[in-house]
């Protein structure tokens, strides 16, 4: 494999956004896996592959590749949960948008606080459509005090059930380049609802709160 700096990581290819929101390009980049990265002087070595490369769908069947999510993990995915009933079903929504796009079998949201289900709920529930291990993955942007205590400390409550399942919390969204993207078409579609020019956005509706003041 040839020798990559850092900043060759990503891959040049773009893809629409299929999203309410304006209709942009955004580049498709890989995530980094430290663990599978060789330095060698000034330059890096990459062992790792996309998370898309991670899986394949052959003859409607799920195909699991070394290191990939397969047919027999369970995915949850937590957020912290709301009083809000709106905010909490939004969950739901990027769940179903997740398990779509990736094709893994057995996805399912969990709250870590104020709202059902809850993380024992999520990961009863993966149990029980087969998994024989539980990947948690962590709706959140930086690494605080919900994600070193509590999440893993309700995670492992849920698995004492389940001795015979392991389980791992991966990191939360951390520092990603699409997540550049992702804001830049937030402000964009926001500022061109405040021009009038489109709707309001799933997130917005009802609140009139994409306006200046």
């Amino acid at each position: 494999m040839p020798i990559m700096s850092v900043q060759s990581t990503s891959v040049s290819q773009t893809f629409p956004v299929k999203s309410p929101s304006i209709a942009e390009t955004v580049r498709k980049s890989k995530w980094v896996h430290f663990k599978s990265l060789k330095f060698q002087g000034n330059t890096l070595r990459s062992n790792n592959f996309s998370a898309r490369s991670a899986f394949n769908v052959e003859n409607g069947g799920f195909r699991k590749y070394r290191h990939g999510v397969g047919e027999k993990d369970g995915v949850v995915i937590v957020d912290h949960g709301s009083r809000r009933k709106e905010s909490n079903l939004m969950l739901n929504e990027f769940v179903n948008m997740f398990r779509e796009k990736t094709g893994y079998p057995i996805v399912e949201p969990a709250h870590m606080e104020l709202a059902e289900p809850s993380i024992r709920d999520a990961f009863a529930l993966c149990v029980q459509q087969g998994a024989n291990r539980v990947i948690v993955s962590p709706f959140f942007l930086f690494p605080g005090r919900h994600w070193h205590q509590d999440i893993p400390s309700l995670t492992a409550d849920a698995a004492n059930e389940y001795p015979d399942v392991p389980y791992i919390i991966t990191a939360p969204l951390g520092l990603h380049e699409l997540l550049v993207d992702v804001i830049d078409d937030r402000i964009r579609y926001c500022l061109s609802q405040a021009a009038g020019d489109v709707d309001e956005c799933s997130v917005c509706a009802g609140t009139t709160k994409c306006s200046f003041h």
